[in-house]
């Protein structure tokens, strides 16, 4: 019976892993564990692909204890209680290893469950999951395990594995198979780090092609022809979104369309149009503000046409917006600004705008000897002194003004209106 080649070729020791050297090369973390003979509990999580589930398999077996494996994605409250009876019987004196990937389905009140059972030292947990777990796991249960990040590997690491694999396939197969080094790099490049997808990408471009005189020829045309309807991998609800919009941000801040362009093609391919356009707006009203104000309005138009056109034709207006921001005089002023006023309303008592600003009488300011309104418009250049913050936060400062060339045309606008005038609160 023909067996898949990803589950041929799965590792069944540490040594044989391809990457993840910071984990199990020498002095790797997991690598002394299993040297210890002491396994703690521990969250592994990472792109998929990378080796997490075949790494716990590999704890499992090395380890005394009787193992058990779930998947969070459809595993029930009886069946945690029930592995939790199991470390009670005699068949489980040394505890129970309980695998259990994707935990991160596992509800709140499943994983208190699971955190009553591992606190006890009868169970031990490995979990994986491809998310980052401080998002997805009680804190309790979190800070009761070890977690450790799997990276993506690099090509050349998974190009080593797929001449294995092809090699593996010749035997399988019974016959010779012929590609070249094109074949082996394109498949690497394209997997993006996911041995899985690489190994299942190679074995289609196999299984797919002619046997012709008792052997089959991979060329570069039939990979490219398989991988073109490639969807690239990403989650909506998880690392992938946010990471990928902060990439968009950070890109737009740092004036640099090129990359700001590139994210914004990801964001619109997987559909993520409506958190584009809200992360666009937020952005020039964060990262470039008062330097160039106009760009608020002009961003919000984009948006518009954007939303109203739809895709494909969004990407226009939207890519107007994109470029405009990066090439525009950056300011985060205003941000910090804001910022600065909400720290210090809540965490002091500010008092009572003065009694001349409201509608009512304000007892903080019964003596002041400023106690009618001025109305600037009445003075020169419509500006009087006057003041208008809370008796006990008389002299806080929030706005400094950017070193651009629009806040600095104000503030010497300002300065040289105010400086004829003595403050006199």
């Amino acid at each position: 019976m023909y067996i898949n080649i990803c589950k041929k070729l799965r590792p069944q020791n540490i040594l044989d892993i391809s990457g993840q050297n910071h984990l199990v090369g020498n002095n790797g973390i997991i690598k002394n564990i299993l040297e210890s003979n002491k396994i703690p509990n521990m969250i592994f999580y990472g792109p998929p692909g990378v080796g997490k589930t075949t790494i716990a398999k590999i704890i499992s077996s090395k380890s005394k204890m009787k193992a058990v494996y779930l998947n969070g994605t459809n595993t029930s409250s009886q069946e945690i209680k029930e592995v939790i009876l199991q470390s009670e019987k005699i068949d489980s004196q040394n505890g129970i290893l309980l695998h259990l990937d994707e935990i991160q389905y596992l509800n709140k009140k499943q994983q208190q469950t699971l955190l009553e059972a591992i606190e006890e030292g009868n169970i031990k947990l490995i979990a994986c999951m491809t998310e980052n777990p401080c998002f997805y796991i009680h804190d309790a249960l979190l800070s009761r395990c070890m977690v450790l990040k799997f990276e993506s590997l690099k090509p050349q690491d998974i190009s080593k594995i797929l001449i294995k694999a092809i090699d593996t396939l010749k035997k399988e197969l019974n016959m010779n198979i012929l590609y070249s080094d094109n074949v082996v790099e394109h498949i690497s490049n394209f997997c993006l780090g996911d041995v899985r997808k690489a190994l299942n990408t190679l074995e289609m471009c196999v299984l797919s092609s002619q046997t012709i005189n008792g052997e089959k020829n991979i060329t570069i045309e039939q990979v490219t022809a398989i991988t073109n309807s490639k969807s690239l991998p990403y989650n909506k609800s998880g690392d992938d979104h946010y990471n990928l919009l902060s990439a968009f941000q950070k890109s737009i801040r740092g004036s640099d369309p090129d990359a700001a362009l590139h994210y914004l093609a990801k964001l619109l391919e997987f559909g993520e149009i409506l958190s584009c356009c809200r992360r666009l707006m937020i952005c020039v009203c964060e990262d470039i503000g008062l330097a160039y104000p106009q760009i608020i309005p002009i961003v919000k138009s984009c948006v518009d046409i954007a939303m109203n056109v739809g895709m494909p034709e969004a990407k226009i207006p939207l890519a107007d917006a994109v470029i405009l921001a990066c090439i525009s005089p950056k300011s985060n002023s205003a941000y910090l600004a804001i910022n600065k006023a909400f720290e210090e309303l809540n965490s002091k008592d500010c008092g009572f705008m003065p009694g001349y600003l409201s509608q009512s009488p304000n007892p903080d300011f019964k003596s002041s000897k400023n106690s009618s309104y001025l109305y600037p418009h009445n003075y020169k250049n419509s500006w009087i002194s006057q003041q208008y913050l809370p008796l006990k936060i008389k002299n806080s400062k929030y706005y400094k003004y950017g070193k651009n060339k629009n806040e600095q045309a104000f503030k010497s606008y300002w300065e040289n209106i105010k400086n004829k005038t003595n403050y006199n609160w």
